[in-house]
């Protein structure tokens, strides 16, 4: 069983939200010498470059994040993000956030629609939309 890691960027700023001043990348990463064998995950390069860049955005190395397909996983990252997203849109400066990691503004129902989050139609800071707007050049399914 192969392992493949993809890391990319999304960053929600001014710069990035413009569209007109950054880009976005996408990096995947396959070692076929280091496979899933027997439930044990691969400790090689990958894993390890997946662990560095997870250590810089989330601010700490868990033991969550040694299995990133779990759930104990999900819900550390989950739990990291709302921490500090309550930090960034806190009225007053308590504390610095943990890493660099935030959710994206939006909630989504149960039948599948997707809402900015109440109060945050824009991201913090900027007037751009949370859920972005049709383009009169690219398909519907996306947005800009």
């Amino acid at each position: 069983k192969a392992v493949v890691s993809t890391q990319s960027t999304g960053n929600i700023n001014q710069r990035s939200m413009s569209g007109r001043r950054d880009t976005e990348m996408a990096v995947g990463c396959y070692q076929p010498n280091f496979l899933c064998i027997d439930g044990e995950l691969p400790q090689g390069d990958v894993a390890a470059f997946r662990k560095s860049l997870w250590v810089e955005h989330m601010g700490e190395m868990c033991e969550e994040f040694e299995n990133p397909g779990s759930i104990d996983c999900m819900r550390k990252v989950n739990e990291l993000a709302a921490s500090n997203w309550e930090k960034y849109v806190a009225d007053e400066f308590e504390e610095p956030l943990q890493g660099h990691l935030l959710p994206y503004p939006i909630q989504i129902e149960q039948d599948g629609t997707v809402n900015a989050l109440e109060g945050f139609e824009s991201f913090p800071d900027t007037s751009a939309s949370v859920l972005g707007c049709k383009s009169s050049v690219l398909v519907e399914k996306l947005t800009t």
